[in-house]
């Protein structure tokens, strides 16, 4: 009995778990909808995001939300959705390039850039630690260190009001 018992009780657990993950996916379609719609750009010109476009008057931001609404609603995937968005209205609805092809450049660029700039930030910055001292007239040598407090005491001096 006792064993019967345990077959039973793993199989209820093995199908839990089928059914946790079959469910794993199907999330809330408010939040598919937000997640979707801060990944699409408002095509009015605006320049923002579907779900922030606060346009007075914008003649696409509402028809664009009831579309992605019906998708999600539908439940089309998020790739499918992204798809249609840009058969529809273009790439430039995306709100990031998408990492294939050329628009990899658009992810790569930026940190090739910043690693350039910091290497001439480097090499500049070590050329003129590595410069070399300004000639001096003949007799003269500079002043250092302790040398400089009866000059201090005199720029004090001369600055009292």
């Amino acid at each position: 009995m006792t064993k019967q018992k345990a077959i039973r009780r793993s199989m209820q657990c093995g199908f839990l778990c089928l059914a946790i993950l079959a469910f794993v996916g199907s999330g809330d379609e408010a939040a598919r909808f937000d997640h979707l719609g801060h990944q699409l750009m408002c095509i009015c010109g605006c320049r923002q995001i579907l779900l922030e476009c606060n346009h007075v008057g914008c003649p696409d931001s509402d028809g664009m939300r009831n579309e992605l609404m019906a998708a999600v609603s539908r439940g089309d995937s998020d790739s499918l959705v992204s798809q249609a968005f840009v058969q529809k209205y273009g790439p430039t609805v995306l709100a990031a390039p998408t990492n294939t092809g050329f628009n990899r450049t658009a992810w790569i660029v930026p940190f090739v850039a910043l690693g350039f700039g910091l290497m001439t930030v480097v090499f500049i910055v070590r050329a003129w630690r590595n410069r070399p001292a300004p000639a001096l007239a003949e007799g003269l040598c500079p002043v250092r260190g302790a040398d400089l407090e009866p000059f201090r005491a005199q720029a004090r001096k001369e600055t009292e009001l």
